[in-house]
């Protein structure tokens, strides 16, 4: 593998892996691991699926297409609407469920140096100062990233190796896989899988291979499925399901993240478990903020036409924060609900688009001719359930969270 494969690989895992992570052994708590174990199965088939698919409607079109661009070329100008206004309220979703996470563990940590400030204030701190680092661009966020990557990375192999031990089987045979459908928990693992924005930008880094693409592709989205069946395995098998610290409780609580802590190191008393369990936890909120963050004010400034120029850039980035800390401020328990809400715009944008604009453009408007050496397999069969499964899907989701 060279390194610009390599590059590409790394660029799909952390596009994927992200504070989402922290949720999703408590979203998936009433199934149990071995539920959670299926449901990470599923969606990460589909959205390695809908992976492929988004990169065969990619490579109908020049080089540098992004998503819009793309729903507009299939679907025209009403699948292109959709697509913006869904697209926006993805970003917005996760940003106010990390900016309700991040302040939840920031408030934790002062608290445990001797701090105690209210728990909407550490919500406005942690979004103003890593906030500042998105308002200096790319070159910021992209240095400070990077080591806060290798620190997260080091850190949760240390994490998991260290927890392991102490699994017990009794805490992973808990929970019931009827809640395979619960609508949290589809939401939740599905955006944990969420990678399909990076592939324009990995064609245009790595060029048109396909086959290097579709290599980079796979192995950047079976990573994280892998860590994810770690995480949750070590997280399941320590802290019960039941109890005052137990999984479920966490699942309706307004500080999930620091009970995870607490729970860790009230359950295992290991100063080394403690330290690792807080520098991952925030490392994990950290990383994501700064990523969806850029991206969304990334996004604000093409759409509206408004550079990041003097006092235009404060209005881009006062449109980036201003409403997500509201929400956090009207909802302390938006990290669970905003991943929830970010699951059902995955569900439109990730799993009911690829197909969507796959069928149109394959059987209707002849694009495949551009590039005819790669299709996905499958046929209509393979888009139609797809297709059937996602509308399903969005009916659960807007069902559970409404």
């Amino acid at each position: 593998m060279n390194s610009r494969m390599l590059g590409g690989v790394l660029l799909v895992v952390g596009t994927t892996i992200g504070a989402g992570m922290l949720a999703l052994p408590v979203a998936t708590a009433q199934l149990g691991f071995w539920g959670s174990l299926l449901l990470l199965l599923s969606c990460w088939a589909v959205m390695t699926a809908c992976a492929f698919l988004f990169l065969e409607v990619n490579l109908w079109l020049p080089s540098h297409t992004n998503f819009i661009s793309m729903t507009g070329a299939t679907l025209g100008k009403t699948g292109q609407a959709v697509a913006w206004v869904v697209y926006l309220l993805l970003l917005y979703s996760i940003l106010s469920a990390y900016i309700a996470g991040g302040g939840d563990l920031f408030h934790y940590l002062l608290a445990a140096s001797g701090i105690t400030i209210p728990l909407a204030l550490a919500s406005i701190l942690f979004t103003s100062l890593l906030g500042f680092v998105v308002y200096f661009g790319i070159r910021w966020v992209d240095y400070v990233n990077r080591c806060l990557m290798f620190g997260k990375l080091g850190a949760f192999i240390l994490l998991v190796m260290l927890i392991f031990p102490f699994v017990s089987m009794a805490n992973l045979d808990a929970g019931s896989m009827k809640y395979v459908t619960s609508p949290t928990s589809m939401m939740v693992t599905t955006t944990a899988f969420t990678c399909l924005m990076i592939i324009p930008s990995l064609r245009a880094y790595l060029g048109d291979d396909v086959r290097v693409l579709r290599k980079v592709i796979f192995i950047g989205m079976l990573i994280p499925l892998l860590c994810y069946i770690a995480w949750d395995a070590a997280i399941m098998g320590v802290i019960p399901l039941e109890g005052q610290m137990g999984l479920k409780q966490m699942l309706h609580s307004s500080s999930s993240n620091s009970d995870l802590v607490v729970a860790l190191t009230s359950l295992l008393q290991k100063d080394k478990v403690t330290v690792l369990a807080r520098f991952f936890t925030s490392i994990c909120m950290a990383t994501s903020f700064l990523s969806i963050s850029l991206c969304l004010s990334d996004f604000l400034s093409d759409g509206l036409r408004i550079s990041k120029q003097g006092i235009s850039r404060v209005l881009i980035y006062a449109m980036t924060f201003l409403p997500p800390v509201m929400v956090v401020l009207l909802y302390p328990d938006a990290f669970i609900r905003g991943l929830s809400y970010a699951g059902i715009c995955c569900f439109i944008l990730m799993i009911l688009f690829p197909p969507l604009m796959v069928w149109r453009g394959r059987y209707h408007l002849a694009l495949t001719k551009a590039q005819a050496d790669y299709q996905v397999g499958g046929g209509k069969f393979l888009l139609a359930l797809l297709l059937i499964f996602a509308t399903l899907m969005i009916g659960f989701g807007f069902e559970g969270t409404v």
